[in-house]
């Protein structure tokens, strides 16, 4: 039961950071911080006040400038090695002390599961931000700001229940992906009219 527990926040933590890295940390710090649930002892590394700071002014930052059409997809683009390295380090930073095979595999797994959505919420975002209209991006990125926060609070709570919807999200966005792509393509890559 041990390893579906931790699993299943190491999952969760990860594809959460790929939406918002900072508010991943942010949560981490807090809880272990405040004790809100019983974390392994390996959680204390995000109890520090530097951490906790950083994630926090890092988080607001994040939360202005995602609901700027451009800037927001300024913003991911600078995150594209940012959020699955962060995925990465919180894989292996809540899998406690194992052998460096172990580690090296659950880093890979971490920074793929940030890339997920990382890769999905900037495609979205370029798409949105097409639109002549700025509520798309305010809602998406509300949207994402309060999944990050519910599924942290579920892998807290039901890791178990976080990993299973930490797979099904993975399932819609493999669905998706070629969608997102199609629709790229078909904005940005217009074929020119003939010149008369």
């Amino acid at each position: 039961m041990e390893i579906l527990t931790s699993l299943g926040r190491t999952m969760g933590f990860s594809f959460a950071a790929g939406l918002n890295l900072y508010a991943t940390v942010a949560i981490l710090g807090l809880t272990s911080r405040y004790g809100w649930v019983a974390l392994p002892p390996q959680y204390q590394v995000f109890d520090n006040n530097w951490i906790i700071g950083a994630a926090l002014v890092l988080y607001v930052i994040e939360f202005i400038a995602d609901k700027i059409p451009w800037l927001d997809s300024a913003w991911d683009a600078v995150h594209s090695v940012i959020r699955p390295a962060g995925g990465a380090l919180i894989a292996v930073a809540t899998l406690g002390e194992k052998a460096p095979a172990t580690e090296a595999v659950v880093a890979l797994l971490g920074g793929a599961l940030a890339a997920s959505t990382h890769f999905s919420k900037s495609g979205t975002r370029v798409l949105a931000n097409a639109s002549p209209e700025p509520f798309s991006n305010w809602a998406l990125s509300i949207a994402e700001d309060l999944f990050v926060v519910g599924l942290g609070a579920l892998a807290l709570k039901y890791p178990a229940a976080a990993a299973v919807v930490v797979l099904v999200c993975l399932a819609l966005i493999a669905a998706l992906t070629v969608w997102i792509a199609r629709a790229v393509r078909r904005r940005f890559l217009r074929p020119s009219a003939p010149n008369v």
